[in-house]
């Protein structure tokens, strides 16, 4: 079990500036079957010398350059990590400059030449200086370069960059010639001392050099080389701008360019041993192999996921564990209304997982309801569902059915599916007229006095459809009339209205034939028969009445008993209501006189009366709702029907008329709308 170096390891060789350095290895134990992982770290030794990029270094620097102005020295390189690298910068004494030594982000050093006293060409032109770079060894080891200065004439104006540090971010499978970042520096001189040239600065490592590349023109900075987030995560990139003066002045700035980790590296899957067969009822926690799944890339789920595949073939015993699975647990079947006998509405979709007999599905249809027997059946073998008779939107909307699939196996295990049918309706009923009535022999004549202005309503036309839906949406228009000009339908009310003022010339009968059409396709359609006399007074429409009844004198007494009981009833009337308004008059006379007594009762008097609830009268089934709104015009009054339960409001309607007492409804209609005739 000794694991033992088997040749020399050279740390920088293997992981390059990576630390920490770990070698990854698994063991494989048998017998029990265990898999270890385990990392051998490689330590690093001071082994190799700082290295400059070259062993002189030469710098133009002018005279009129105030103290405090720095210039970037080229760095030192040392393979080795940690303590063992580059660890600091010493300078040769000097009464000109001092060493200003900085920490990158990456924690590598750089140095800077700080000038603490200005220059002067006329006393001195040129200074040697020794840079030596240090590394953290015991001993320490080090390297040298030659810094030679030469003091010249410079610019008034050196370039300015117009921000010191620039951040960019770029992906790494980046394809060459991206623009990364643009830098932007400006010179104040004219002329060639005002051209800026852009450029790496001197102590730029190598390696970035490769991997970008800087227009010295526009300063745009681009991918020159492949990036790799796994190798390097950060660079930071050190440029400068020069102008083209004889002593050119000299910007500088930095790059931070950040390398975003993309999804390149595919996950690694090492399948160690593999077990099989593995029995179906195996019990939970049964080992069928040993894996294991490395990933280069940072975080998870990569955008797009890459992914490894291992094929691992493990054969199964089948046992009858799986009950059939329906692709729905419910459906929902509509058919139209009218339906051919026998033909098929739909197929149950189910599978079973299991094999052989355990998989053979059988399809049966549970008896809930006695009537769906004789009405539908289903296919045993394919679950195909048959429908046996015409259904009738009108006679049942929805029939509900369970299906039952059931496997072949031993015991057999089956699944119940919910099955509604819908009987979608289709256009097969006409509108029905209520009022008038079409089959009476009694003859309903609406009053409207000469003289009536445009506009008011006369009579309704009120009619059902058995149908629903648009189908069922009915809409009225004139089809025949005595006189065209006088009078109109409402289009979807059924209201009949004076289309103009009523003039002495106008015949004192009128017949109106209503066209009725409901929406359906195609259109059915119902007529109805309106009469409407213009009369001044009930007497005159009596006078009418009298003129076309048969001559005989038993009829004519019994036309005067009832005029006099038309007039009796009127006269109770309007002294009953005469009553009630002296009544309220006296009520509110009290309550006022007795707020003005005491104050500390509120008391308001009721408002007028804005409807009369009409229910509670003891004659309409316990299911019938209704009310009679009466506005100040009593012809103005309209009946609201209501039902407890309806799907739509047009169906509502429609039920609704439907349900009701046609005799009370025409009561209603004649007690609002006209006056009643000798039979009545």
């Amino acid at each position: 079990g000794a694991l033992l170096v088997s040749e020399r390891i050279d740390r920088e060789e293997l992981c390059g500036a990576l630390s920490p350095c770990s070698l990854s290895f698994e063991i494989v134990v048998e017998n029990p079957l265990e898999l270890y992982s385990g990392a051998v770290e490689i330590q690093d030794i001071n082994d190799n010398d700082p290295v400059f990029p070259s062993s002189q270094a030469r710098l133009e620097i002018s005279e009129s350059v105030v103290a405090g102005a720095r210039f970037p020295l080229e760095s030192a390189q040392d393979p080795d990590v940690g303590i063992n690298s580059l660890q600091t910068y010493q300078l040769s004494a000097n009464p000109h400059f001092a060493l200003d030594v900085q920490t990158r982000v990456d924690g590598s050093k750089y140095a800077e030449l700080v000038l603490e006293k200005e220059l002067d060409r006329e006393e001195q032109r040129e200074l040697h200086l020794v840079l030596t770079a240090l590394d953290g060894g015991s001993p320490p080891r080090s390297a040298h370069v030659q810094i030679h200065i030469d003091v010249v004439d410079a610019n008034d104006n050196a370039p300015v960059f117009n921000q010191s540090t620039y951040k960019a971010s770029v992906r790494e499978n980046t394809p060459s010639g991206t623009l990364v970042a643009k830098i932007s520096a400006y010179d104040l001189d004219d002329g060639p001392n005002g051209d800026i040239v852009y450029s790496f600065s001197s102590h730029t490592p190598a390696k970035v050099r490769e991997l970008f590349t800087l227009d010295s023109a526009t300063g745009e900075l681009r991918v020159k080389g492949h990036l790799d987030y796994e190798e390097t995560k950060l660079y930071e990139i050190y440029l400068q701008a020069k102008d083209k003066g004889a002593v050119p002045g000299v910007a500088h700035c930095k790059v931070l360019v950040e390398v975003v980790d993309v999804n390149d590296n595919a996950p690694e899957v090492t399948v160690t041993s593999v077990y099989s067969p593995v029995p179906e009822d195996a019990a939970p926690g049964t080992v069928v192999a040993l894996l294991s799944v490395t990933d280069l890339d940072s975080h998870d789920n990569g955008s797009p996921p890459l992914s490894a595949v291992k094929h691992i073939l493990v054969q199964v015993s089948d046992v009858n564990d799986n009950a059939p699975k329906s692709s729905q647990d419910s459906y929902d079947v509509y058919v139209l209304e009218n339906n051919v006998p026998g033909i098929p509405i739909l197929n149950v979709s189910a599978t079973d997982p299991d094999l052989g007999r355990n998989a053979l599905l059988s399809y049966t249809l549970l008896q809930g309801d006695p009537t769906v027997g004789h009405i539908f059946s289903i296919n045993q073998e394919n679950g195909t569902l048959y429908l046996l008779t015409s259904l009738d939107h009108e006679d049942q909307v929805e029939f509900s059915m369970m299906v039952r699939v059931q496997d072949g196996g031993s015991p057999p295990l089956a699944t119940n599916v919910s099955v509604s049918v819908f009987v979608t309706d289709i256009n097969d009923n006409a509108p029905t007229v209520l009022y008038p009535h079409p089959n009476t022999t009694a003859t309903y004549t609406d009053v409207v006095a000469p003289g009536t202005p445009a506009g008011h309503m006369v009579t309704k036309v009120v009619a059902v459809d058995a149908d629903a839906g648009y189908n069922a949406w009915i809409s009225y228009t004139l089809l025949q009339a005595t006189d065209s000009s006088l009078f109109s339908v409402g289009l979807h009310s059924g209201e009949i209205f004076t289309a103009r003022q009523l003039r002495e010339d106008d015949a004192p009968q009128h017949t109106l034939v209503i066209l009725l059409k409901d929406h359906g396709e195609p259109v059915l359609s119902a007529s109805a028969t309106v009469s409407i006399s213009v009369a001044e007074m009930v007497k005159e429409v009596l006078t009418d009445l009298a003129d076309v009844a048969p001559a005989n004198d038993h009829r004519k007494h019994v036309t005067f008993y009832l005029i006099l009981a038309v007039i009796l009833v009127s006269a109770a009337f309007f002294i009953t209501m005469l009553s009630v308004g002296i009544f309220k008059c006296y009520k509110w006379r009290q309550s006022k006189e007795l707020f003005n007594s005491s104050r500390s009762t509120l008391y308001r008097t009721p408002g007028p009366f804005h409807h009369i609830d009409a229910v509670r009268g003891g004659f309409t089934p316990p299911n019938f709702y209704h009310q009679v709104y009466l506005t100040t015009d009593s012809r103005q009054s309209d009946l609201l029907c209501k039902k407890p339960f309806t799907s739509s409001p047009l169906g509502s309607r429609q039920s609704t008329m439907r349900n009701g007492e046609p005799g009370l409804y025409h009561q209603i209609v004649g007690t609002a709308s006209r006056l009643p005739t000798p039979a009545e």
